[in-house]
């Protein structure tokens, strides 16, 4: 896992203790009047930013995963055009050797 993984699993987990909390705080008792409004937007915006970031965490999981399987390719492909080069400098060896 790099650094941005991280960072971000460390965001979504401080977003999610955030609505836990604003959840609890509802659950005792959300003061009357215009505030209880109030909580109900902060609790929904940041249950959309920790839905976006989950989103987000999600594509940059795939995002990794085709990364390394491009990678996976390119070393394949490298290493196929280095394996006949190699070969073809033993013969060659053999040949001088012989003479």
């Amino acid at each position: 896992m790099n650094r941005e993984d991280s960072a971000l699993d460390q965001a979504v987990k401080r977003l999610d203790r955030a609505v836990g909390l604003l959840e609890q705080r509802m659950k005792q008792g959300a003061p009357s009047g215009g505030e209880g409004g109030l909580f109900d937007q902060d609790r929904a915006r940041l249950a959309a930013e920790l839905d976006q970031a989950r989103a987000r965490e999600k594509e940059l999981e795939v995002a990794g995963a085709e990364a390394s399987a491009a990678l996976g390719r390119a070393i394949a492909e490298i290493q196929a055009a280095l394996t006949p080069a190699e070969d073809a400098d033993e013969p060659e060896e053999t040949e001088s050797e012989e003479a």
